[in-house]
C-alpha cells in the first residue's frame, strides 16, 4: 500500500495536517493562474493563521520602517505574528549597502541580494520600494502571495516616485495602500487596505516620507494580523484617477524661469531638493541653488523690485535680508546659498561674482547678468557624444 505524506506548513491545525489551501478568489483577483508553492505546489498546505514566515523585499528609508515593524513583531513573542523574517535587497555601490540592508545586518537578519531570494519556505512576501518586477513563478512560491506597501492612494501615483510627485503637484491629500503584487506589473494589484492623510503644508518629500513610512508600517502589521480575511476582502483598483509617478531625472532640477511660477519652483524644491539641488545657468556656469526661502511682503515692497521692469532670471541682492532675489514667471524667490565650485552664501556670491561683474560691465543691461535655464543633454545626445569620441579614438 502506498502512503502519501504531505508536508505541513507550520503548526498542525485541529484534526491533523489538513490545512486548507489559499483561496482561489483572491488569487484570481491578483491575476495568478498557478498553484501556491510553484510547480510542485499542488499539495502544499497553507497556514490558516499566524505566526507567518515572511520574506521582505526593500531598499530605502521608507522600506526600512516597514522592515523595522516586522522585526519588532517577530521579537514580540507574546503576540506570535511573525515566526521567521528574511530580507532581499538590491546591490549597492556603497560598502554599507542600502538602508534596508544596513538594518538587516544590524538586526542579524538573513540578507540576500537580488536576484538571489534564498531557498527557504515562507508564507507571504512583503515588498516596499523594491523597484524590481516580480515573476509569477516567484509570487507563487508564497502561499499568500506578495504584499506591497505603496505610499500613495492608488491608483493615483503608480510608479517609483509617488511621494515626490505628491509634493511636486501640490496634492493636499495622500496616503498608503497595501496591495497585492501582480506578476510583471507595477502597482496594479488589488487593494487590501488604504488610508488617507492630509499632506502637511509646505512639507518636503523627505518629511512626508517619514510620516507615510510609519503609517504604512502600522497598516502592514494590521493586514498581517488578519491576512486570509484581508486577501479575501481585496478589491480591484478603480479605473478612474490613475496617474503615473516616474523617476526624477537630473533635468527635472533645471528651473525654467520664464515658465515656472514661484509656487511651482518651491514645490519642486520641496519635492527633490534633498536628492538633487535645483540648478540654473549663470555666465555659462552651472549654479546649484541650495537654500530657497519665500520672500516676505516687506522685501517685495523694495523700490528695486517695484520701480523697474525685470525679466525672469534677473538677480538682485537684498542686503538687509542677505538673500538673492530671483525673478520668475509671476514674482520672486529668495536664495540663501548657492554652489559654484564651492558652497557660497548669497552675500559671498554677490561680493565675489555679481558685484564685480556689474563694476566691470557698468554699461551693460542688468538682464545680461541673469540666471538662465540650464539645458542638460538627453541620454540620446550623451550616447551620440560617446560614439563620436570612440570614433575619434579609433582614427
Amino acid at each position: 500500500m502506498r502512503v502519501l505524506v504531505l508536508r505541513c506548513w507550520g503548526r498542525l491545525p485541529a484534526g491533523g495536517c489538513a490545512g486548507r489551501r489559499s483561496s482561489p478568489q483572491w488569487r484570481a483577483l491578483a491575476g495568478l493562474s498557478g498553484s501556491p508553492g510553484g510547480e510542485d505546489g499542488q499539495g502544499a498546505q497553507v497556514r490558516e493563521k499566524p505566526p507567518w514566515r515572511v520574506l521582505f523585499f526593500g531598499t530605502d528609508q521608507f522600506a526600512r520602517e516597514a522592515l523595522r515593524a516586522l522585526h519588532a513583531a517577530r521579537e514580540n513573542k507574546e503576540e506570535e505574528l511573525i515566526e521567521k523574517l528574511e530580507v532581499v535587497t538590491i546591490p549597492s555601490p556603497s560598502p554599507k549597502g542600502l538602508p534596508v540592508k544596513q538594518y538587516a545586518v544590524q538586526s542579524q537578519l538573513p540578507v540576500y541580494e537580488w536576484p538571489d531570494v534564498g531557498s527557504g519556505e515562507y508564507d507571504v512576501g512583503v515588498v516596499a520600494s523594491f523597484g524590481r518586477l516580480l515573476s509569477e513563478a516567484l509570487i507563487l512560491k508564497f502561499p499568500y502571495g506578495i504584499l506591497n506597501v505603496h505610499p500613495s492612494c492608488l491608483p493615483r501615483w503608480r510608479g517609483p516616485a509617488p511621494i515626490i510627485h505628491t509634493v511636486l503637484h501640490g496634492d493636499t491629500v495622500t496616503g498608503v495602500t497595501i496591495m497585492q503584487i501582480r506578476p510583471k506589473r507595477f502597482d496594479v494589484g488589488p487593494i487590501l487596505k488604504q488610508e488617507t492623510i492630509p499632506v502637511p503644508p509646505k512639507s518636503t518629500a523627505k518629511e512626508l516620507e517619514a510620516v507615510l513610512s510609519r503609517l504604512g508600517a502600522n497598516m502592514l502589521i494590521s493586514v498581517l494580523k488578519n491576512l486570509p480575511e484581508s486577501l479575501n476582502n481585496g478589491r480591484q483598483q478603480p479605473p478612474e484617477g490613475m496617474t503615473y509617478a516616474p523617476k526624477i531625472s537630473a533635468g527635472t532640477s533645471c528651473i525654467i524661469w520664464e515658465e515656472q511660477t514661484s509656487e511651482e519652483i518651491f514645490r519642486l524644491y520641496r519635492a527633490i531638493g534633498d536628492i538633487i539641488p535645483l540648478q540654473t545657468l549663470w555666465m555659462d556656469n552651472t549654479i546649484k541653488l541650495l537654500d530657497l526661502v519665500e520672500v516676505n511682503s516687506s522685501v517685495l515692497a523694495d523700490p528695486k523690485l517695484t520701480g523697474q521692469a525685470v525679466i525672469p532670471g534677473s538677480i538682485i541682492y537684498h542686503k538687509q535680508s542677505q538673500i538673492l532675489l530671483v525673478c520668475c514667471k509671476d514674482g520672486w524667490i529668495g536664495v540663501q546659498s548657492v554652489m559654484l565650485k564651492k558652497t557660497l552664501t548669497a552675500t559671498d556670491f554677490y561680493n565675489g561674482y555679481l558685484h564685480p561683474w556689474h563694476q566691470k560691465n557698468s554699461q551693460a543691461h542688468p538682464s545680461q547678468c541673469r540666471f538662465q535655464t540650464l539645458r542638460l543633454p538627453t541620454k540620446k545626445q550623451q550616447k551620440g557624444k560617446k560614439i563620436v569620441a570612440m570614433q575619434q579614438c579609433i582614427k
